[in-house]
């Protein structure tokens, strides 16, 4: 089956499941991408299909050729592919692709980047100014080769700024996309680095990525908690308990443009839940539209603290609400007064506002009874017990952030174009 060019600027061989293992096997798949002067690709898709060392090699010269490409999926590249041959592999595809200056979102997601094989994303990272749009997706990354992504992603800051510093137009990083790859607490001061350095962050999403409610805290205050204009975080299947409810609670007033909080499966708890909904009441997100907080062990007093915030008018962007898997009955008055709320705003809407968007609340099949008043007051205790301990590391950690700022506010010696053009010059030599 050959490519398809449509529309025009984009090259396609998207799922194809071809197996190309030398130039060979590649060259009658891309002769669109082979003519004199290269066509004006802007978007180039190349997953589901396994690419071998040699054709990786032939494929780099005409990927370097390609002054205009915009995009790059190479998601699900190296199926069946040996893990020796991945470094060489990838590191071929990349170093080309830092060649490509108008190249802002690289799509690198379903392919194996643990500890052994990560070096040659690392270097691209750190070196790719132009980089605004990042996806990682069920890499297998861990926690130590997550941390490297996230350190490289922090010397990108440092890149881009020394770019801006010699006059270049450098865009901001937008949107971190890495969920499913095992991230876990250990990674998670690496990021929260990372995130202080870009705070033009629009979109993160880190789901699935077993990171417990200490490590949760520190991404949220350390690192997210910088990002004014956050428009998107879906950190679902992670853990915040108490302790990154409070941690949610402190900033989310924080990001006013907020538009999606996905924090379902986290085990916000009763307590946990009512302290972020309160914290939603206060106003600051008004444009917030789609809330996910199912099995999250949401109880009535979080609900009440919904409804609160909803009825009076903190929330007046909300379209939808999903609750399912929580602590409170189906029949709740207070679930069908929330469910006529957002219904009378869909209603309400204007022709074509909010089109193919979901609505109102979502199904309610799996609910789970309130715990009874002794099992409350054990939590309670609990609660208390959490929050004293976590008062003493909020102490800590704000002590930490002030002396933080103060370096990175601190005045920095520009460096001049030789300077710049050196480092440059290292971070290729390191691919």
């Amino acid at each position: 089956m050959s490519a398809s060019t449509t529309p025009p600027t984009t090259f396609s061989l998207s799922n194809l499941s071809l197996k190309l293992d030398t130039a060979a096997h590649l060259t009658p798949h891309i002769a669109p991408l082979l003519t004199t002067p290269p066509p004006p690709i802007t978007h180039l898709l190349l997953n589901g299909n396994t690419l071998g060392v040699p054709a990786c090699e032939a494929l780099a010269p005409i990927l370097r050729a390609l002054p205009t490409l915009q995009s790059a999926n190479l998601a699900d590249i190296f199926t069946a592919r040996l893990l020796a041959e991945i470094p060489p592999a990838l590191s071929a595809l990349l170093t080309a692709l830092l060649a490509c200056p108008a190249l802002h979102t690289v799509d690198l997601s379903d392919n194996a980047f643990g500890l052994n094989t990560v070096a040659p994303l690392v270097a691209f990272l750190q070196a790719h100014v132009p980089l605004r749009h990042l996806v990682l997706n069920n890499n297998g990354l861990g926690p130590h080769a997550g941390a490297l992504i996230a350190q490289a992603l922090e010397a990108l800051a440092a890149r881009k700024e020394e770019a801006r510093r010699v006059g270049r137009d450098v865009p901001p990083l937008e949107t971190i996309v890495c969920g499913r790859n095992r991230l876990e607490s250990g990674s998670m001061a690496a990021w929260a680095r990372a995130l202080r350095r870009h705070p033009g962050v629009r979109v993160v999403r880190m789901t699935q990525n077993g990171i417990r409610q200490e490590g949760m805290a520190t991404l949220l205050r350390e690192g997210l908690r910088g990002c004014a204009g956050l428009e998107v975080l879906d950190v679902q299947d992670n853990t915040l308990t108490m302790v990154g409810s409070r941690a949610l609670a402190g900033v989310v007033g924080g990001w006013t443009g907020l538009r999606e909080l996905g924090v379902g499966d986290c085990l916000l708890g009763g307590k946990g839940s009512a302290l972020v909904f309160g914290a939603l009441a206060k106003g600051g997100n008004q444009g917030l539209r789609t809330l996910r907080v199912q099995f999250d062990e949401v109880d009535g007093r979080g609900l009440a603290e919904l409804l609160r915030a909803v009825k009076g008018g903190a929330l007046e962007g909300l379209r939808r609400v999903e609750l399912n898997g929580n602590r409170f009955a189906e029949d709740d008055e207070r679930v069908a007064e929330l469910r006529e709320l957002l219904e009378e705003r869909r209603k309400g809407a204007g022709e074509g506002e909010g089109e193919g968007e979901e609505w109102g609340i979502d199904e309610l099949e799996d609910m789970e009874s309130e715990e009874d008043e002794d099992e409350e007051d054990e939590d309670d205790e609990k609660d208390r017990e959490e929050d004293a301990v976590e008062e003493e590391r909020e102490m800590k950690a704000d002590s930490l952030l002030k002396v933080t700022d103060q370096e990175e506010n601190a005045p920095v010696a520009e460096k001049d174009d030789a300077e710049v053009d050196e480092l440059a010059d290292a971070l290729q030599k390191t691919i």
